[in-house]
């Protein structure tokens, strides 16, 4: 399964094409679009989302509510073009680079004339369409008794104390959706609203962390025999590819360097109702690149966006004196979002890893394998 976007940030349109997705999932346009406006929401946001109301158009691939296993295309307008549609034609080009930005990088590049050909393209509202392939992704798994879900750990210095329980039964807490900044613990929620307003008082910019789980999952997703299939590899270069993602952990990822191997690994054990099962979920769901049952936990690091009102020092790229760098309307804080695309591009690695396993043309043939695969697991 592979999916393309397209599109600028103050463009018309935004456009997704999905290719290679089974037939036979049901749409649920109004799920999608929640979660659009979930990506859209948190505390830290500008006000570019009190302009922007995403709403998905399906434009291929869809008939009588389900897919059919064509590519299908989504669309979602930007309403903000309208405000921009003479603008970057005549402004002047801007040679201002952001530190921590694709501005400089992307303009030596391609051999540009100006770096808002870069930013239109760089900009994190590219992930509008990762939610929406994201979406459909997340409607299929709930076939396969799988689900995902996110929150926000940590903003700037303040975080919360992990509930572990969490990373063994993989059940999703309650209070998330909430909360200003989607942490479960309200304490340190209110903490990190506090972080964020200090942000905004000097026009600066902050960044965090966030957990992404998945529960339901069965054994034997992935391989430990291609190193291109590994799943762990292929989730971390999902949720890498989300932009401002700079570091990336598996269930107790860095401490994990920090412990004896008696004291990290999860012990097996077995019972006639729970088959081979695990008490602790420090490998965080994966062992040898291959799914064991226990829920898939990864943590992301973000952070802070490159653009701020205070601006950094640059350098302008024709005449080489200092300057500052471009100060655009931007986000103080997105780690909330962010944490809702990393639930999409790891439901969009799931379904593909099932695909890889128990077929790609049809959600009823994926069904059928599955359901042996269950029996056989049952069996042993």
């Amino acid at each position: 399964m592979r999916y393309l976007t397209a599109g600028d940030s103050h463009g018309k349109a935004l456009v997704a094409i999905l290719e290679g997705c089974p037939s036979g999932i049901s749409i649920d346009t109004g799920f999608i679009n929640a979660e659009l406006k979930r990506r859209q929401s948190g505390f830290g946001r500008g006000n570019r989302m009190r302009i922007e109301s995403d709403k998905v158009q399906l434009l291929s691939g869809i008939r009588k509510g389900k897919t059919t296993g064509s590519p299908i295309t989504f669309m979602v307008e930007n309403k903000d073009w309208i405000n921009w549609k003479d603008k970057t034609d005549i402004e002047e080009d801007i040679l201002n680079p952001r530190p921590g930005h694709a501005d400089l990088c992307g303009y030596m590049k391609y051999r540009l004339q100006s770096i808002r050909d870069v930013i239109e393209r760089s900009s994190a509202r590219e992930t509008a369409m990762r939610v929406c392939v994201g979406a459909l992704s997340k409607i299929a798994l709930k076939q396969f008794g799988v689900e995902v879900f996110s929150f926000v750990s940590s903003i700037g210095k303040s975080g919360m104390v992990l509930d572990k329980n969490i990373l063994i039964d993989g059940n999703k807490p309650d209070g998330i959706e909430s909360s200003p900044v989607r942490c479960p613990d309200k304490n340190a929620s209110e903490k990190m609203v506090e972080e964020v307003e200090k942000c905004i008082k000097k026009d600066d910019s902050i960044g965090g962390s966030f957990y992404v789980i998945s529960s339901g999952m069965i054994p034997g997703l992935g391989s430990y025999s291609d190193p291109s299939k590994r799943i762990d590899a292929i989730i971390a270069k999902a949720i890498i590819s989300i932009p401002a993602i700079k570091a990336f952990e598996i269930g107790d990822g860095i401490k994990s360097a920090e412990r004896y191997g008696t004291d990290l690994h999860d012990e097996i054990f077995y019972s006639e109702d729970k088959n081979f099962y695990r008490k602790t979920n420090r490998a965080g769901g994966i062992e040898g690149g291959v799914t064991n049952g226990m829920p898939i936990v990864i943590k992301a690091h973000m952070k802070p966006i490159p653009t701020t009102i205070k601006g950094l020092n640059t350098v302008d790229i024709n005449t080489k004196k200092q300057t500052l760098s471009l100060k655009e309307r931007s986000d103080y804080c997105a780690v909330p979002s962010a944490a809702v695309v990393g639930e999409s591009m790891l439901a969009v690695t799931l379904l593909d890893a099932i695909q890889d396993k128990f077929g790609k043309d049809s959600l009823e043939e994926m069904l059928d394998n599955y359901r042996n695969y269950r029996d056989y697991l049952k069996r042993l």
